[in-house]
């Protein structure tokens, strides 16, 4: 196994136009997929889907403003997306991802394969699932089986350390122990744990301000 570098934005990967759709776009995770798609100059034809709270509304990205659509398998599954991402609950992924992941057979007035996008799971409910490779791309991604359409990937503080770790194994011959200390980030919570670090931090300021301090 060698390591893989990054692709680099502008190379002949981007060049291509991906039909892509972002399941749970409105949360922080979702948003966070999108800036990186415009940051590494993925061009896309971008649809964006997320609960009945949202659809309907208007969310201005990177790639201009999108009208937010309510999830509904069969309507996703008939788009025939190059790439569905799921920034979305596990529950959600259990319900859902491995049917999205099934190939849509091709109508009779085509003359075209069967149809399956290539489904990248963000929660944790597939991470432990002995047919569904974990994948930090840049590290294993040659071991994804051909025609596999359905990959997890670890969490944030895994993606980061083997990101580290990688390097170091391969070139000193194999780690065979770590032991690592984490501090989530708020983000890890979602919109929810940002917005409260956000009012403690307000609070922690004027509670400050009245003590002189």
């Amino acid at each position: 196994t060698i390591y893989h570098k990054p692709q680099a934005a502008g190379n002949k990967m981007t060049d291509k136009q991906f039909k892509i759709a972002i399941a749970g776009a409105t949360g922080a995770v979702g948003k966070e997929i999108i800036n990186v798609l415009h940051a590494h100059g993925l061009r896309t034809d971008l649809a964006l889907f997320a609960s009945s709270r949202s659809a309907g509304k208007v969310m201005p990205t990177p790639y201009g403003d999108i009208t937010i659509q309510e999830f509904d398998l069969e309507r996703v599954r008939k788009e025939q997306f190059d790439v569905i991402f799921l920034a979305v609950s596990g529950s959600f992924s259990l319900k859902f991802a491995r049917k999205l992941a099934e190939p849509l057979e091709a109508s009779s007035s085509s003359s075209s394969a069967a149809h399956a996008p290539l489904v990248i799971d963000n929660s944790s409910a597939l991470r432990l699932a002995e047919d569904v490779p974990l994948v930090v791309p840049e590290i294993n991604a040659n071991s994804i089986p051909e025609g596999c359409k359905l990959i997890a990937n670890p969490n944030c503080t895994t993606a980061i350390a083997v990101m580290a770790l990688w390097p170091i194994h391969c070139a000193f011959g194999g780690i065979t122990k770590c032991i690592m200390s984490t501090y989530q980030a708020a983000s890890g919570a979602g919109e929810p744990g940002m917005q409260e670090l956000i009012a403690g931090l307000k609070e922690h300021h004027l509670v400050n301000e009245k003590s002189g301090e």
